[in-house]
């Protein structure tokens, strides 16, 4: 596998440039569109033009929860927990917003040199006219893994509601205000667990939705729990040797039989979401190859395979359906850390919207490798024209140069 420079994925992004706050109304924000090595302008309320009425988008439905959490020592010292990942007692997150009493998590905690081993971090809350003790300590000091009490059967999903903020990404340099707890959030995020948004997903409105279903546009859903590993950056040259995270998806049976109905016409809503879509092709794969039934997707489990050796997208999503109903479940839920970057062919989406990546980012990666060295163009094109960037940004519509047999 040839080497992939980072300094070949960098670019000059201005402060300026960055959008510390969302346009309202959503649907105002500008749309790039890019085809076959054009671009047109529009606005995102325009979405439902520029897609053909065959295509079926296929969204991420997590939901952001109020992640970053707040203790404050008797000698006046604050120790910030983020919530990354549950432990125990499961590490389904979907599941983990549901336990009572006690619940351990993987932390980054901010100020961690004050807080000492064996030491409890004390608050009190109070939810439902009730007043709720929540105790942290530590489970292991050297793992950040933090094990959190209360003395309720409240679900741990209220109690971080009670006690927590919504985490922005650390490159917008503001604090949380009142307004992010909604502006922060899709508006058909359904299932709680994120700790960032699938951001190319916050300039849908239920008009713009409304205006899809009415142009026989399909839309389903699956769920990818976005972790802070999403803003974590490349800091090897050679970047095959980053060090990719792991995140954890959820994909239900009726998402498999859409895919395969529209299996050529599939338009991903965010990285996230293409992500979760190439992951669960790599999964079919195992599945015929009577590799493993445990879904994880490596890193670079793609890249070992010639075209000739692999299914197409059809027979992939058939088998994942097979052990579906093999299995009589409705769902399965995976890991994976697969890692995209020019050199991989895209196995199941022909279309990606999404937003302006940092310079240097995996997702600047991924946009290279669906659209090629035009990349340079659309943001190019996104920068001398005043488009916004990052998570509150512009969006744009890419079309995929190259798309492998389906």
């Amino acid at each position: 596998m040839p080497e992939i420079h980072l300094s070949d994925y960098t670019y000059e992004l201005p402060d300026e440039r960055i959008a510390r706050y969302p346009v309202s109304p959503r649907d105002s924000s500008r749309l790039l569109v890019y085809e076959n090595g054009e671009i047109s302008h529009h606005r995102f309320h325009q979405l439902t033009e520029q897609l053909p009425a065959e295509s079926l988008l296929v969204f991420n439905d997590t939901k952001v929860i109020p992640a970053r959490v707040y203790f404050q020592k008797p000698t006046g010292a604050t120790i910030q927990l983020l919530l990354l990942n549950p432990e125990a007692p499961t590490g389904v997150i979907n599941d983990a917003m549901l336990v009572t009493r006690q619940s351990i998590w993987t932390c980054m905690i901010g100020n961690k040199k004050r807080w000492k081993f064996g030491e409890k971090l004390i608050s009190d809350l109070q939810i439902g006219g009730q007043t709720i003790t929540l105790e942290a300590s530590y489970a292991d000091y050297d793992q950040n893994l933090v094990q959190l009490d209360w003395d309720s059967e409240v679900p741990f999903l209220e109690i971080v509601k009670a006690l927590g903020e919504i985490p922005l990404p650390p490159y917008l340099r503001r604090d949380t205000e009142a307004q992010d707890t909604q502006s922060y959030q899709t508006v058909y995020a359904r299932q709680e667990g994120a700790v960032a948004a699938p951001t190319a997903g916050l300039h849908f409105t239920d008009a713009v939705l409304s205006a899809l279903a009415a142009k026989g546009i399909e839309k389903t859903f699956l769920t990818l729990h976005v972790g802070a590993g999403t803003f974590q950056p490349i800091k090897v040259e050679n970047v095959q040797e980053h060090h990719m995270h792991s995140e954890q998806v959820v994909y239900t049976r009726e998402l498999v039989q859409q895919l395969l109905k529209r299996v050529r016409h599939i338009v991903s809503v965010g990285t996230t979401s293409l992500r979760s879509l190439e992951s669960l092709y790599w999964f079919g794969v195992k599945l015929l190859r009577q590799e493993t039934e445990e879904f994880w997707i490596e890193k670079l489990y793609p890249y070992q395979f010639s075209d000739i050796e692999l299914p197409t997208a059809a027979e992939a999503l058939g088998a994942v359906l097979d052990f579906l109903e093999k299995n009589n479940r409705d769902e399965i839920t995976g890991q994976t850390e697969i890692f995209i970057f020019p050199g991989y062919r895209f196995r199941l989406c022909k279309g990606l919207i999404t937003n302006y990546h940092q310079p240097g980012s995996t997702l600047i990666l991924l946009v290279a490798a669906f659209i090629g060295e035009d990349w340079h163009k659309v943001y190019d094109e996104a920068l001398t024209g005043d488009y916004r960037f990052l998570s509150y940004g512009d969006s744009s519509l890419l079309w995929g140069n190259t798309t492998a047999s389906l």
